[in-house]
Order: structure tokens, then sequence, then C-alpha cells
């Protein structure tokens, strides 16, 4: 009883601080559209008979049911969202944060391993079987106002770390590369997880970061046809320095947690606190997220919970930012897990609408512009 209180004192009081409203917005972000990540059920089995660690902890679900995106998948998404109107008519709009590349691993496998190479995910998607038309329904998503993909980075991953474990000849990493992913826990001893893509070793590899946000955000701008303006950096770590380098790119809005652990390299870090609406020195707005969607993870009642969070939200005058992966909404691996995802989103919509019809659906940049416009 204890912890559960603490836990709602804990989220009553993240609300707080920040930019507030009267209006009812609902914005739901989505992260890893475009990242691959298991290929199939027989890479998975293959990876396991092998002695990768691919099902302990968090990451389990991820590689049980996460992949690309097929048809199928986007256009039962695309069928709730539009079938969900808010007070002014207006259907539910997704922020999927999108990956724009991922490795060309036949380059680097030909190069030895001494060079990065990368390729446009909509290059990646024609080699998975159901994706090779996918992106079509991505650029339909952005025609009907319900599917806006924003930034996410150029891939998932920490290429510096990823390829110096490949050279180095890691196992588990070069087993995993053979495989065309690199979703797994890692024993690299910088003790970096993979996913993240711009976590920090050593400072000198901010200027590699660097050229990685200018040439993900060009590629951006060039699939999917204007600039993204709004940035959530993989798995978090994110080292402040490079929101010059996204201001330059275009990226008005940035997110953040409300303690954002910033790393300094060495595994050192600085704990700076951000705040809904907040200006950083370059102008840009930092926006959070303050309630959770996650029904591919068991032991809670999604809806409820997240049903819950945007009630406290509202109490406090904020909008209610749902956080998601794509991994909820996916099919490709296992067909229930999409299924029981959409039907929980579904009825999360549902519920939202009857207990809220003065509900208004935005995307993340509408709602940046929104708290930039006062």
């Amino acid at each position: 009883m204890l912890s559960k209180f603490i836990k709602i004192i804990t989220r009553e009081i993240a609300n707080i601080p920040g930019w507030r409203t009267n209006r009812k917005i609902i914005v739901i972000e989505s992260d890893d559209w475009g990242s691959i990540r298991m290929p199939s059920v027989k890479v998975f089995k293959s990876l396991q008979d092998k002695g990768v660690d691919i099902t302990s902890g968090d990451i389990s679900r991820y590689n049980l049911f996460d992949t690309l995106a097929t048809v199928d998948d986007l256009s039962l998404l695309f069928d709730i969202l539009a079938a969900a109107k808010d007070k002014n008519g207006n259907s539910c709009i997704f922020t999927p944060l999108s990956l724009v590349a991922n490795p060309d691993f036949e380059k680097i496998k030909a190069g030895n391993f001494k060079e990065y190479y990368y390729e446009p995910f909509t290059e990646t998607l024609k080699r998975y079987p159901g994706c090779e038309n996918s992106f079509s329904l991505w650029t339909e998503g952005v025609k009907h106002n319900i599917f806006i993909p924003q930034f996410h980075g150029r891939e998932h991953l920490n290429v510096q770390v990823w390829l110096k474990a490949l050279q180095n000849n890691d196992p588990h990493t070069r087993i995993a590369f053979e495989s065309e992913l690199w979703g797994f826990n890692s024993l690299n001893p910088k003790n970096i997880s993979y996913q993240a893509a711009f976590d920090l070793y050593n400072p000198s590899e901010i200027d590699y970061q660097k050229e990685v946000i200018a040439s993900g955000l060009k590629l951006f701008e060039k699939l999917h046809g204007y600039k993204a303006s709004f940035f959530v950096p993989p798995n978090g770590p994110f080292n402040e320095i490079l929101e010059e380098t996204a201001f330059t790119g275009g990226i008005r809005y940035m997110y953040s947690t409300k303690i954002h652990h910033e790393p300094q390299g060495y595994g050192k870090f600085k704990n700076k606190f951000h705040y809904l609406g907040q200006k950083n020195k370059l102008g840009q707005h930092y926006l959070m997220r303050n309630c959770f969607f996650e029904p591919s993870q068991k032991g809670r009642d999604w809806v409820s919970s997240c049903i819950d969070d945007i009630s406290i939200a509202f109490k406090w005058h904020k909008p209610a930012v749902i956080s998601s992966h794509r991994v909820n909404f996916i099919g490709a691996l296992n067909p229930s897990n999409r299924d029981n995802g959409l039907r929980l989103f579904k009825e999360l919509l549902d519920k939202i609408k009857q207990r809220y019809p003065d509900v208004e659906f935005m995307s993340s940049s509408q709602l940046g512009d929104t708290i930039t416009n006062g």
C-alpha cells in the first residue's frame, strides 16, 4: 500500500511544473518506427540456440514481437485512428518517431568492419516480406493527418560502440550481425547499450554524433518531404551540446524526461531538470510525456492505467502526452500481439472520448506550436 501511495503522489507531483492549459489535449507518441529489430521467428530461434541473450529484461517483448511494420499493420492501425474523432471532427493523430536509416550490413562486412555504411529505411523495407509497399501507407497517413512522423535519430544504434565491438570480433555481436540485427543484451566493455544512439563513452564521440544528427535530418526531409521539428533521442542518453546541431537542422522541440541524465563520457552523468514548455538557450521548447500505454508488456491493465495518467494530467491542466512503442502494434512475428494491442488501443480511445467529449487530438509538433504561440 505504501509503495502504491508513493507512486500516486509521484505522478501527481510530476505534472505540476510547466505549461498549462484548460484544453483537453491528447498527443500520442510512438517510438522506433523505421528501425529494424527481429527479422523473423527463424532468426529468433537461431540466436537463442547460439546463446545470445535476447529474452532477459525489457528487451524480451521487443525481440518476441517487434519488427518493421507491414502493410497490414499500418492499415489496421490507420482504420482505428481515422474512426476516432475529437470535438472538432478531427481524427486521432499518431506521432511515429522515425529512424530514417539502418546499417548496410553487406557493405560493412565487405569492408571488413573498418567503416560504417547505412541505407535509408525505405530500402530496408523492400527486403522484409509484407513491407515492400508499406512506405506508401506512411505517405497516405501524412496526407490524411493521422500519421505524422517526427525525428528519432538516423539509426536506433550507437554506431561507434557497435562497430568497435565488430572490429574486436565480439562473438555475440558478430553472430547477431550475421542475422542483421543488434538488439540484444550486449556485454561490451563500455557498458553502453547498442540501442542508445547518443550515449557517450568518450567525449570525443560528440563530433561524430553531430554528423549523425545532421545527416539524419537531411535524410528525414528527403524521405518524408518536410523538415522534422521534434526530436526524441533513442533510449534517452543525449548530451545537450547536440541540441545546437538539431536546431540548425530545423528542430524546434526537444523531448526530455523531467530529470535528464546527461552523459558526459567515461560513465559520468549530469542531472538536469526540465519541464514542459521550458526553453533552452537556442529557443527550443522541451516536450515531455506523462501517460503510458504498452500493452505488449504484461502485468498491467494498460487501458485503466493510461486513463488514470490522463486524468491526473488534466487535473493539473496539462496536455496528456501518451508514450507508446511500435512493438505494441506489430503482427508479423506474432499476429496476436498486434490484435491485442489494437483492440486495447481502440478501447483506450473509446474511453477517452466517453470521459472527455471535449478532447482534442494533436500531433507532437502541433502541441509544440500551441505552447510556442501561447
